[in-house]
């Protein structure tokens, strides 16, 4: 099934597909990041992700939820295609977890979209880092967003690697190159996020979502809003309840209709508490 474009401008809240253009494809990231809330629900509760476009699509556009990379920029790279961008897939290592520069696996979905002769780097899933707006892909100076400051550099490989700026240093956030990944290779990459004992994604819950001045995340037990020249706003989140109220109203998402929900957030909690004593 193709992607059902009305319905999806819909859940982006515009009436009519914006232009080809570079503002064009701003508004569409910048109301995805802030509508489509990144979120580990499936993994939370140790579920495997579908990523076929139906599942995806059905999951963003009719249940009300979002999802991560495989998902959010599976669907927005079939979004901006049906509209008439020049999109491609591409698939990074990530970095923020890396130790001793070992090298990671390929399971980041990015995109690459080109307009008028530049490339540039688009991305809706990297949760509380996403990028909110489109970098130059070829641009080595650093580059202003409406939050972090991001910077792309050539490795010595060929490789890209997008840095988000952190305080008074740089975090590595991915490396990636230029080659078209296949499907099979974006299903071998999201059933290793998703289903790995070694992977980070089960049994834990993540959650970002973007507005023009703000920022709101979940990770580690905690809830935190971000807005720029302030301090980070963060709290415990309290009980089962209190994480369900946040992510309907500060995510914006409708929660499944699941009875191992509840128990999978309560020893999340748990979980997350035991860690950060």
């Amino acid at each position: 099934m193709p992607i059902d474009v009305p319905r999806y401008l819909q859940r982006l809240q515009l009436d009519a597909p914006p232009p080809l253009t570079l503002a064009g494809l701003t508004l569409l990231q910048q109301r995805h990041n802030a509508l489509l809330p990144f979120e580990t629900l499936t993994s939370l509760l140790r579920d495997a992700v579908a990523i076929d476009l139906d599942s995806v699509q059905h999951k963003l556009l009719h249940a009300q939820r979002g999802g991560y990379c495989f998902e959010l920029n599976g669907a927005f790279l079939a979004l901006l295609q049906a509209l008439g961008f020049d999109a491609q897939p591409l698939s990074a290592r990530v970095l923020l977890s890396a130790t001793d520069g070992g090298l990671t696996a390929r399971t980041h979905l990015l995109l690459r979209v080109r307009l008028q002769e530049e490339d540039w780097l688009v991305d809706t899933g990297f949760g509380s880092l996403t990028p909110t707006v489109p970098l130059r892909l070829h641009e080595t100076a650093v580059q202003d967003t409406p939050h972090e400051r991001y910077r792309v550099r050539t490795l010595d490989d060929g490789d890209f690697m997008l840095a988000a700026e952190a305080g008074d240093d740089w975090r590595a956030l991915y490396r990636f190159d230029l080659q078209l990944p296949a499907p099979i290779d974006n299903e071998v990459g999201n059933w290793y996020v998703c289903t790995h004992p070694q992977s980070s994604f089960p049994g834990q819950l993540r959650a970002s979502l973007t507005g023009p001045d703000w920022r709101r995340t979940i990770g580690s037990g905690n809830y935190t809003e971000y807005r720029p020249g302030q301090a980070p706003a963060k709290r415990p989140l309290r009980d089962v309840q209190d994480v369900r109220e946040v992510l309907q109203q500060g995510f914006g998402m409708r929660l499944p209709d699941d009875p191992r929900l509840d128990p999978a957030i309560a020893d999340w909690l748990q979980r997350s508490r035991a860690t950060s004593v």
